[in-house]
Order: C-alpha cells, then structure tokens, then sequence
C-alpha cells in the first residue's frame, strides 16, 4: 500500500484562513472589441440562419440560449462569479440576438473582462493559501463539480470554496507521493500558469469564445474558428504535423483526451485512451514535467507537438478513476499520422464450443479512409477501407473461416462513400443511407458493388466511440438482417458538416472559418442516427458510460426524427439467432471468469465515476484508495485462479502485461457469439424477390 506523502503529520499545524491574505498580482487591462469583429459577426449571423439544418432565427429565446452558454463557457464549475455579478449581467440576457446581428458585443467582452478580473481575485487568494499547510485531519468534504449548485451569495461564500478546493488539489498531489511543500510548490505554478494565460488573451480570444457560444446553442457541431484556429485545423487535415496523435479538450480545467486518431502514434501504442486526463508533460526521456491543469489546449497542444523521432512523456490520470488515484507515465515518440497505419487488419481466431472447433476472422477497422490523392490521380490501386477489407476477407476465407467479426470499437467515422461501399461487401445491392439536407431534399446513397463479398454468419462489434460512419455501416447491416451488432449503444453523431471560409463572404482575409451542420443521415428504415445512435442487438458491459460519452449528452443536440423509408430488399430474420445469442451470452458469461473479472471492474469504475463528494481527511483518502487497490488485485487474482494461473503479490506489480484487457475479453465474446451463429446454421443465403411496399421518398 501507497504510504501518505507527508513529511510528518504532527508537523502539520492547525490551517486557519486569513481572509485579508493577498498574493498581488497586476491588474489586466480590459479587452474590446474590434471593428473587424463586428463584420463576422454580422455575417455568421446571416450564414447560420440561412445554411443551418434547423434554419434557426436569432430571436430573444435564442438570446436566453446564447447568453447562458455564453455563462458556461466561461465559468460552467460556478467557481469565478458571484450571484450578484449573474444577476448583474442579466441586463444583457435578452439582447444578444439583435448584438449578435448588429455586430455590437460590447456586452460579451464586458462579461469577459468581469470574467478575467475574477480569475485574478481567486488565484490571488489560492497563492496567499499556500503558505501555509492545511489540516488535513479535520472531516470536512469538497465537491469538485459545482455546475448543478447555485453561484456563491457571497465573497466569503466564494473564499470557502476555494479554500477547500485549494486543500483538495493539494491531497490529490500528496495521495501520489508528493510532499505538502512539494504540491504547494505545484499548485503555486499551476495558478500562476492559469494568471499566465488569461494575461495572454487577446480580442481575438474573447470573440471566439462568444461566437462559439452563439453556434453551440444552435447545435454541439457548428462553430467558429479564428484565423489561428483554422490554420490549425489546415494543419491538422493535413496530417502535415508531429505530435501524438490524440484531439484533446480541457474540462474542469484538466486536459482530456477526445479521440485517438487512427494512424497516429498514441494508437499503434494502445495505452492511451479517450476520457484519460493528461496532468503533466515531461521532454524526453528523462526531462522534468511541467503541470498542465488549468492551461489552454492551445498551449498543451503546442507543448506536446515537436520534432518527428523525439520522446515525448504524458502523466495520465486514467479515465473514470477518482482524484488522487495512482497516476502512470506514458512515452511517446512523436510521428505523423501513417495512412498504412490507418489500414484495416485481420486476425483468425480458433473457438472450441462443446469440442468442435470454429475459426472465426476478425477485421479491426479504425477509420474509413481513402487515399483520395491517389484516386484522383487516376491510381488504380488506391488505397481504402472497402477495397482493404475485401481482399482482407478474401485471404481469411482462403484460410477457411466459420463466421466473421468487423471491429469498429473507437472507429469515429471518415469518408461517407466508403461507408457505403463497406456495406455493399455484405449485400447485394441496395440503398445504404439517406441524406437530408438543408433545404429539405432526400438524396438516397446506394451500394456501388453489384455483389457481396461474403454470406457467412458475421457480427459488428461497436462501443460509445463508434461514430457518423461506423453507425452509417452498422445500421445497415442491422437494417438488412444481414449480421448481429454487438456492443454498445454507438455515439449518435448522424449530423453533415459543410466549413465555410469567411474571407468569401468579407471583404480583406483573415476572417477565419464557420463549420455549420447543413445535414442529417438516416437509416433506409427512415430513422435517424442522430442523437440515438444504433442500440446493439447483444449489449456487452463498457467502461464508458454512456450518460456522459455521446451526442445524447450533449443539451443542443439535434434530436432524432425520422422520414419516410426508402426500398429495400432484407435477408431473412435474425431474430431467433439474436435472442438465442442473448440467452446464451447471459448464461456463458457467468462460466468465464475473464468476463466476470470484466463486469467487476466496470462496476467499481462507475461507483467511482458517481461519486460527488469527497472526503478532506488525508487519512480516509488514503484508506478508500488503499481499498480500491485491495479491490482491483483482488478481482485480477481471483480471475487468475480460475485459470490456473499464478497470483500477483501486489497492487505495484499490476501492469498492461499482467492484467487481462478489456479489449481483448470483449472480442473473445464477439468471437464466441459469432461461433454460436455458426454452429447453429449454416451460411445465410439472400431471399429473392423479398421486399417491403414501396414507398415514396419523402419528408414527414
């Protein structure tokens, strides 16, 4: 067990707060608007209520929206501004429509410049704390998320905050073997880091801000880039950079990991995983780490790019564990995004049910790509998901193959025309999606491939992570009954994206770039992927938890509909394989003790996850910790035992080598059920002539 990083307890003294206390630091003088900035914003405000899906009208109800979003983006935790200050700024509530229109945000910057001059106040107070040390044997408790709670009633209200929040931070620190003097001296650069950076802030900065508020009221999808922000999105469309190959955001002032892009070196690795929270950034091998809470993307991102071939060392606090748990290393050496190493890959793997052996094939699909350079060179041999997967089954089919599985887990999405042609290697022909678009016509997007690939049994295993394209293909196989979908609930992006360059529409350059939503997917049945996403037909347990990964997160969402279906011919029923798929992944589940090792660990995850409140007692931290890891080793060495293998002395020894992988379990659970498909029947073959009425193409 981890010792209490404390040089002695009885050294502590008892923590009395002098409210009079200061640190001092400069004032910052207030941003304003530029006259450029009025010129955007007049013209994004045409642009979203005329390309927009919705076709929304900045109207006063929409100004409510705005200002709100407006509030939350600069201080959603409820930790900066006090009730009066809300309430004081509540004047402007209803005018952000016609400003927004007109170009005049004087309010938005004074509401920003409030913002900074509050930030100002409580590093000030947090720095003046940290000489001198906490009791941490007082019980007292902390909530770190405070968006649901009422902004503080008062300056002393406020300061109780943020003493507890400074003495939270600073357990967090200890708990991972730091010293009170050492996490003192951490948190003293992470404030002054934080007052760094909104010293830094220029108008640019606080026009971006609003006007992302404005297009994230509309929906999550639609926003403004800066001229900063859009060379680096050219950048990163490029793949022309060296880096990790991770998106990041900051929530709770803690750097969290997105998506995993395919290709990049942070997936070859497999270590690293969306919801993990980055907290320091070390160079090189052996370089000192610098804290990264509380800084903007745009410098965590700046300070983890860098030359191709050269280290790069992440501290990670895994996604899901609580504050203050152990948190791991993580090298990676820096590289461009690989298109071979995007490319999709196979495995055989043998099942045993009852004795009789089944050779199950499993194609891991990260992205849908295409080398569309070498398309439009004419290049006969471009590369691309569809055409990869097809020669991929063709060699597992030579080996002999009883059923298949497509692995689209953390799959976000790509080019749409390979979503359509992957799904014409499983049907014969046939329309695969529809899309709706802004001025309410239907296109029907049809498989280019006049026959199918492959007809053996087969199921698509699909996580929260699997977006937009990967949901395109599932619910086409799910439509057609021609396969199984396994997993879990997919994202639910089913929005289009259209990026219009302002420097067309304005007069001069450097106007950046406005992304709107100018479209929707639906499924052939006439349901949307929006917001729903495709609920698996066998639900497998998930680390992720689906409240607070997905589009149905997300509150300006657009919500699922549906429009007339379009014609189709299905395969036959699936439904006995699928419920008899059900039934029997309830009842072998129980027999393998990799998979009840698996549900145990989401379990302990998640009542981790739910927790609000935690205790200020270092003591009772570090016992609850203590247990946990008792917890976590003993589940691993009760699964070892069930397996005749040797136990792990202690929770240190714990390692991606040693432990089972969830990954791993839940693909030898997609295998297992595709080998009962298998078992069951033989191949599936089409039904001619099968088809449901005709229906005309329309909008209901």
């Amino acid at each position: 067990m981890r010792a209490i990083a404390l040089k002695s307890i009885a050294a502590i003294a008892l923590y009395a707060v002098v409210l009079s206390a200061r640190a001092d630091l400069e004032p910052l003088p207030d941003l304003a608007l530029e006259d450029q900035h009025r010129t955007i914003s007049r013209n994004v405000s045409k642009l979203v209520e005329q390309y927009h899906y919705s076709q929304p009208k900045l109207d006063n109800s929409l100004s409510s929206a705005i200002f709100d979003r407006y509030l939350d983006s600069l201080d959603g935790n409820r930790i900066y501004f006090l009730a009066s200050d809300v309430a004081s700024i509540g004047r402007y509530r209803y005018q952000f429509d016609d400003r927004t229109k007109s170009g005049d945000l004087e309010p938005a910057f004074e509401l920003f410049n409030l913002f900074r001059e509050r930030v100002r106040e409580r590093i000030e107070f947090s720095l003046a704390l940290l000489d001198t040390p906490p009791d941490f044997t007082i019980d007292e408790t902390y909530q770190p998320d405070r968006s649901k709670l009422p902004w503080p009633a008062t300056s002393e209200a406020m300061n109780e905050i943020w003493r507890k929040r400074v003495k939270y931070d600073a357990m967090n620190l200890m708990l991972n073997e730091e010293t009170w003097e050492e996490a003192a001296e951490t948190l003293r650069e992470r404030f002054e880091n934080v007052y760094e950076s909104i010293s830094d802030l220029r108008p640019t900065d606080v026009f971006e801000t609003y006007m992302n508020a404005v297009a994230h009221t509309i929906d999550p999808h639609s926003s403004y880039l800066s001229p900063r922000q859009s060379e680096e999105y050219r950048i990163q469309m490029s793949l022309s950079y060296d880096g990790i190959g991770a998106r990041l955001s900051v929530a709770d002032d803690m750097v969290t990991v997105v998506e995993i892009i395919p290709g990049g070196p942070a997936e070859i690795d497999g270590r690293l995983k969306p919801e993990d929270r980055i907290t320091g950034v070390g160079e090189g091998p052996e370089g000192e780490f610098t804290d990264v809470v509380g800084w903007r993307i745009d410098d965590v991102v700046d300070r983890i790019r860098g030359p191709g071939g050269t280290i790069i060392r992440l501290r990670i606090l895994p996604g899901g564990a609580a504050p203050g748990s152990p948190q791991t290393v993580l090298a990676l050496t820096r590289d461009k995004i690989k298109l071979e190493e995007q490319a999709a890959q196979s495995q055989l793997i043998e099942i045993d049910l009852e004795g009789q052996n089944y050779r199950i094939g499993v194609i891991d699909v990260p992205s849908f790509y295409q080398d569309f350079a070498a398309r439009s060179r004419g290049d006969e041999n471009y590369t691309s998901t569809s055409r990869d997967v097809a020669r991929l089954i063709r060699e597992l089919e030579v080996e002999g193959i009883d059923g298949l599985v497509m692995d689209l887990r953390q799959n976000g999405g790509g080019h749409l025309t390979e979503a359509t042609e992957l799904s014409g290697l499983f049907i014969d022909q046939g329309p695969v999606v529809q899309l709706r678009e802004t001025p309410g016509n239907v296109q029907v997007l049809d498989d280019p491939n006049p026959d199918a690939v492959y007809d053996g049994p087969m199921v698509v295993l699909v996580d929260r992570f699997s977006a937009s394209a990967s949901e395109i293909f599932a619910a086409a196989i799910q439509d057609y009954k021609r396969g199984v979908i396994i997993g879990q609930q997919t994202f639910g992006k089913g929005s289009v994206q259209n990026l219009f360059d302002l420097d067309r529409y304005i007069r001069g350059s450097n106007n950046g770039q406005l992304t709107l939503t100018t479209g929707k997917y639906y499924r052939i049945t006439g349901e949307s992927t929006q917001h729903r996403g495709v609920m698996p037909d066998v639900e497998l347990p998930s680390f992720v938890d689906p409240e607070r990964v997905g589009e149905s997160t997300r509150d300006t969402a657009l919500p699922w509909d549906r429009i007339q279906p379009t014609r189709f011919s299905q395969w036959p029923s699936l439904n006995d394989d699928i419920n008899f798929l059900r039934e029997e992944q309830s009842a072998q589940s129980s027999l393998d003790p990799d998979f009840e090792f698996l549900l145990q660990d989401v379990a302990a995850v998640e009542e981790t996850r739910n927790r609000e409140v935690f205790s200020l007692n270092l003591a009772q931290r570090q016992a609850e910790l203590d247990q946990a890891e008792a917890g976590r080793l003993q589940r691993e060495n009760t699964r070892r035992a069930a397996q005749n293998l040797e136990p792990i002395a202690g929770f240190e020894d714990l390692d991606a080598s040693t432990v089972a992988s969830a990954a791993e379990i839940l693909l030898h659970q997609a295998t297992r059920l595709v080998a009962e498909m298998a078992e069951r029947k033989s191949p599936r073959q089409v039904l001619s002539g099968v088809e449901p009425p005709a229906a005309e193409v329309s909008v209901q």
